[in-house]
């Protein structure tokens, strides 16, 4: 999971402002709605404790309506503090329950698992002559990533099988091959620069297939074709959006899968052969005050994620009971957080991943777990 949304809000000190809203206001009083939504944040957030200030951004950025945003989002989060909202950001769906908190740390595991892996995926619409490629990634948005110009002549058989015709047939399988050479080796160097996780191809079955024989074997492994759209405007259907969802969920399946075993074995970033796993929240805890979280695995309804721990404003300032002044500071005043979110944005903060486990039968016993950087050496006795 990349966690460079989060950054603005892993960075600042608290206290923080969470709103998870349901805005899916479609009937004809939907400015209302929203209204009476904002108001009733306000003011459960004014009443746990939040400032006047922090406050009105939040009932600001709920009542403004966001132009060209799709309709399918229907749920937003607010992380705020200091009288600014941070981070406004759509969820895919309205949140299973609304919510509003008031604490030191951001509420962030919610929004991790309402997202998921995220995986950036190069999506490619090709014909003979060329492909349109664009970079799907943070929460489906796609962005431009350039096109590739082939040749345009010639490009079509005939159907004469006098030997001039031939030699033009034999020509028309040449232009073919190198247009599609020169897209695969686009491919190449988009996947790289984009750190891509998956490549779908989109267009028809002779040119797809061609371009897929010529890419890297490594690309091979993570490219997808589908059938139901092509480069043609207008040529586009749900079936497409369809496939690279589908395409998305599987690369975020195997992710998990390759995660949790590497958890379950102990191997360490690399293939590290000795035991490089952490459960339980001691360990966990000073794991993330020595930065050495690689992975956090995360598993939104474990037990262990809504224990607590005490906080102080640094991302590593982390303790199991408040009295642990020595690692929180001597002039910290500790606070209670939940463990997920300061793990999260401890393992964040140092540049780990987290990854959201939804499969019981695979999450760490409790909910939380990690793959360390290194492991700490035995004191000799």
């Amino acid at each position: 999971m990349r966690l460079s949304l989060l950054r603005p809000v892993i960075d600042r000190p608290g206290p923080w402002a969470t709103v998870y809203a349901d805005i899916s206001h479609g009937t004809e009083d939907a400015e209302k709605q929203q209204e009476l939504t904002a108001s009733a944040t306000t003011a459960q957030l004014f009443a746990l404790g939040a400032d006047e200030a922090t406050c009105g951004a939040v009932h600001e950025a709920l009542v403004t309506r966001r132009e060209g945003e799709p309709q399918s989002h229907a749920g937003r989060v607010l992380f705020a503090t200091n009288g600014k909202v941070v981070l406004n950001a759509p969820l895919p769906g309205p949140p299973p329950t609304p919510f509003a908190a008031w604490g030191p740390v951001p509420r962030i595991a919610p929004f991790l698992a309402a997202i998921g892996d995220d995986p950036v995926c190069l999506v490619v619409r090709l014909d003979r002559t060329g492909a349109d490629l664009a970079v799907l990634g943070q929460q489906g948005s796609e962005d431009d990533a350039g096109k590739v110009t082939g040749a345009e002549w010639p490009v079509h058989r005939t159907t004469s099988s006098d030997w001039s015709e031939s030699h033009f047939q034999a020509k028309v399988e040449n232009t073919w091959e190198q247009n599609a050479g020169e897209i695969a080796d686009a491919i190449r160097r988009t996947a790289q620069e984009h750190g891509a996780e998956a490549v779908i191809l989109i267009g028809d079955a002779r040119e797809r297939h061609l371009v897929h024989e010529k890419l890297p074997e490594q690309l091979r492994g993570i490219t997808y074709e589908s059938e139901h759209g092509g480069r043609a405007a207008g040529s586009e259907s749900d079936l497409v959006e369809r496939d690279i969802a589908q395409v998305r969920a599987e690369q975020e399946r195997q992710h998990v899968v390759e995660v949790t075993d590497r958890f379950r074995t102990g191997e360490g970033p690399g293939g590290k052969s000795a035991p490089h796993a952490a459960a339980g929240i001691p360990a966990l805890v000073e794991a993330a005050r020595e930065h050495r979280i690689d992975t956090l695995l995360v598993d939104p309804h474990g037990a262990d994620t809504g224990r607590q721990v005490w906080v102080g404003d640094g991302a590593d300032q982390l303790a199991v009971r408040g009295t642990e002044l020595q690692y929180l500071g001597d002039e910290v005043r500790p606070a209670a957080a939940r463990a997920d979110d300061a793990l999260i944005r401890s393992a964040a903060a140092s540049g780990a991943e987290v990854v959201i486990v939804r499969d019981p039968e695979r999450a760490p016993s409790g909910g939380l777990g990690a793959i360390l950087r290194w492991t700490e050496e035995p004191t000799p006795e």
